[in-house]
C-alpha cells in the first residue's frame, strides 16, 4: 500500500540580525498559516541569520529555541525543522538543523560541509554523518545550504522520497541554486524542497529567495520567487513510486561507502 501524500510548508522571510526572540516571535506568526501541514520548513540559521558570530551566539542543546521549536511542533501536529547555531557538550559549535516532531522528540544533522568563503569552517565544527528522518512514511534526509554542491554528500543510498535543503544563498549566485537543486531531484529520483530566506542580513549579503519544490524529473512544483511568507505543496507518493517504476535509473548507479 502506498504511503499517503505529504503535505509541506516552506517559510520563506527575512530574518532579524542577531536577535533570536524577534525571529521566534516572527515565525510563530507566520507558522500560523502553516496549519495542516506535515512538514514545516525554516531557514538555516533562522534564528540569528547566517552569522560567524558562534561563541556567542550559540545556544546549548536543549535551549531556548530548541525548546520553542519543539512547542511549535506539537501545537501544529507537525514536524517544523530548521537550523540554529548549537553549542554541543564539549563545547564546539554546530551549525545545526533540528527536527522537532509533534510527540516531543527531537533529532538532529549537522551540516557538513563549511562555507569556507565566508569562513564558517573557522568557527564551526562540521558534522560527520548523513542523516535520515522519517513523516508519514516518507524518508527524508536533511541538508544545509552548501551541502548542496556536493554531489556525493547528497547522492542518494538510502531509497530517500525526499531531499530537504534549509538554506540563506546569497542572491549573488542564485544561478547556482537554482541549477543544482534540479540536479539534485533528477540524479537521486526524488523530490527536493528547498527554503532560503530573503531580505538583506548583517553583513549586507542579500538573499533572492528562490524556495521551491521540485519532482523527481527536476520539473518545479513549486517556486516562492521573492515573495515573504508561507509556501505549500502537496507531494504525491503515488507519482514518485510511479515515476521510479518507468524509469529505474536508481538499479545502474555505481556502489560506494562515505567514509
Amino acid at each position: 500500500m502506498s504511503k499517503p501524500n505529504l503535505e509541506i510548508a516552506l517559510i520563506q522571510t527575512t530574518l532579524a540580525w542577531h536577535d533570536a526572540e524577534a525571529n521566534r516571535e516572527h515565525f510563530a506568526g507566520l507558522l500560523d498559516q502553516a496549519t495542516g501541514a506535515d512538514l514545516i520548513v525554516l531557514p538555516e540559521m533562522f534564528s540569528t541569520g547566517f552569522s560567524m558570530e558562534s561563541n556567542e551566539l550559540a545556544e546549548d542543546a536543549g535551549g531556548p529555541t530548541t525548546g520553542w521549536l519543539l512547542k511549535q511542533a506539537a501545537r501544529l501536529e507537525a514536524v517544523v525543522t530548521g537550523s540554529i547555531i548549537v553549542r554541543a557538550a564539549d563545547g564546539r559549535c554546530f551549525n545545526r538543523l533540528l527536527w522537532a516532531r509533534p510527540d516531543g522528540s527531537l533529532a538532529h544533522y549537522d551540516k557538513r560541509h563549511l562555507f569556507r568563503m565566508a569562513g564558517e569552517h573557522k568557527h564551526f565544527s562540521a558534522g560527520d554523518r548523513q542523516a535520515l528522518f522519517e513523516v508519514k512514511g516518507w524518508r527524508v534526509r536533511p541538508l544545509v545550504c552548501y551541502d548542496l554542491r556536493f554531489p556525493v554528500w547528497s547522492r542518494d543510498p538510502h531509497n530517500t522520497d525526499l531531499l530537504l535543503y534549509t538554506a540563506n544563498w546569497p542572491a549573488a549566485r542564485r544561478q547556482h541554486w537554482n541549477r543544482l537543486l534540479p540536479a539534485r531531484a533528477i540524479e537521486n529520483l526524488c523530490y527536493v524542497a528547498a527554503v532560503n530566506r530573503v531580505g538583506t542580513d548583517g553583513n549586507g549579503h542579500a538573499y533572492a529567495g528562490d524556495s521551491q519544490v521540485l519532482d523527481a524529473e527536476g520539473e518545479c512544483l513549486l517556486q516562492a520567487g521573492a515573495g515573504d511568507g508561507v509556501y505549500r505543496a502537496t507531494l504525491s507518493a503515488q507519482a514518485l513510486a510511479d515515476y521510479r517504476e518507468r524509469f529505474p535509473a536508481y538499479r545502474d548507479a555505481d556502489a560506494f561507502n562515505l567514509l
